[in-house]
């Protein structure tokens, strides 16, 4: 019986779960900070001493590593047919300032993990299989984020992203030389037979609904705007209640109306106001101009459409009602993903074979899976993460949560390897 069969049809987990721990906590030590995080920017020195450790863990687990003109690291298991596609997974190791271990670095490095497992067992893949390192996820240095699989994706230019600057001037290009991973390798044409991304949920679904493992159903469309309300400014105490126009008034009425048009559209639907900054800013003058920002997010277009609807007539008659104007202005667009249904059934055919509990799951983030999503079949694995707290040195997962998602990474890119063989997944 092929050993990959067997592999597939076995209840054992076969990773390693301390070895993958032991990464994890070797990969935090660049960048380590005072909190127990990790501050590790895109294309600094601690980014490139990273990179290094990467490479060589997967020289070391027999790896051909190829990198292209972003930055992008490509580390190749051969496959039995070397004509076929690769079955892909990987994230990122850049972090945010205050980051955490895991954000990223669990995806790249269950990656690894499942090379060295498959090694253990002496398992030969009919399709190849690569671990990526995707330059610049956080966008935390330099903008915008997804940079790498963006440009792999073709949604951004490689002219247009290595001239991109941080805070200092210094370009993506140059801070790419400067570290030594501005590789020979074409930035596009690359084949994606499937692509999975494992990554810690970084919200409290799944820890709350305590399952192990979260299917990735897809990712929320995201609309987001930028809202200016006038008014007039007055005096705070000869000015009558009733003969006011005070924008902060007619702004607190839109905050509730994007809250209760998420309330409204469950599940999948969020709506947030993050930015809310009152002008003149003085405590006894009544705010004339009030400018704030609106994030809503669904899964189904029409749902979200609805919601941005509903917030809308709310500004309509807030403005009409308090003798406010307004601007509405777009700012970003990102329509609802789904991500394949063969991906979706192996990484939920992976949990119920090895018996972990496990539910569908959106993600709400945005992952370099989204972009890969649309060169080829790909899915996400998520695993639970302590308070459902990321994007900060207190991020936490544990250990046997992270080995039951390599574990269902493992047979996830093996069911889907057999597939491409079969001609039941293409690029």
């Amino acid at each position: 019986m092929n050993a990959a069969i067997d592999v597939l049809q076995s209840t054992h987990q076969h990773i390693n779960r301390d070895r993958l721990w032991q990464s994890l906590m070797e990969l935090a030590q660049l960048g380590a900070t005072v909190k127990g995080g990790v501050c590790r920017l895109a294309l600094t020195d601690l980014d490139r001493q990273a990179r290094d450790i990467f490479v060589r863990w997967c020289e070391e687990a027999g790896c051909t590593v190829s990198i292209d003109a972003v930055g992008n690291i490509f580390a190749r298991r051969p496959g039995r047919n070397p004509d076929l596609p690769p079955v892909m997974t990987g994230s990122h190791i850049d972090t945010q300032p205050t980051g955490g271990k895991f954000d990223g670095c669990f995806g790249v490095l269950a990656g690894v993990e499942v090379l060295r497992t498959l090694n253990d067992l002496g398992v030969e893949t009919e399709a190849p299989l690569e671990v990526v390192v995707w330059t610049n996820e956080e966008g935390s240095r330099f903008a915008p984020c997804m940079m790498g699989s963006g440009v792999f994706a073709e949604k951004f230019t490689l002219e247009e992203t290595l001239a991109k600057v941080d805070a200092e001037g210094v370009t993506v290009g140059e801070a790419l030389n400067a570290i030594g991973y501005a590789g020979p390798r074409k930035v596009s044409g690359h084949a994606v037979g499937a692509y999975f991304e494992a990554h810690i949920e970084q919200g409290p679904i799944l820890e709350d609904e305590h399952k192990t493992i979260g299917v990735v159903m897809g990712a929320l469309g995201q609309k987001w705007f930028d809202l200016k309300l006038r008014g007039v400014e007055a005096h705070a105490g000869p000015t009558p209640m009733h003969l006011r126009k005070d924008a902060l008034v007619g702004a607190s009425i839109i905050v509730g109306a994007v809250n209760r048009a998420a309330l409204g559209h469950q599940p999948h639907a969020c709506g947030t106001v993050g930015c809310l900054q009152a002008y003149p800013g003085s405590r006894n003058v009544i705010p004339g101009e009030v400018r704030m920002t609106l994030d809503l997010r669904h899964l189904e277009p029409a749902r979200l459409d609805s919601m941005i609807a509903e917030v809308h007539e709310v500004i309509e008659t807030t403005c009409q009602t308090h003798g406010l104007t307004y601007e509405l202005t777009p700012t970003a667009d990102f329509p609802p993903l789904y991500f394949d249904q063969g991906c979706v059934e192996a990484v939920r055919g992976a949990a119920q074979g090895l018996g972990l509990s496990h539910m569908d799951i959106v993600s709400g983030a945005g992952h370099d899976a989204i972009f890969l999503a649309e060169l080829g079949p790909a899915g996400m694995i998520f695993v639970p993460c302590e308070g459902g707290i990321s994007h900060n040195e207190i991020e936490n997962a544990a250990p046997d949560d992270l080995a039951a998602g390599c574990a269902v990474l493992l047979r996830a890119m093996l069911a889907a390897s057999a597939a491409i063989a079969g001609g039941q997944l293409a690029a």
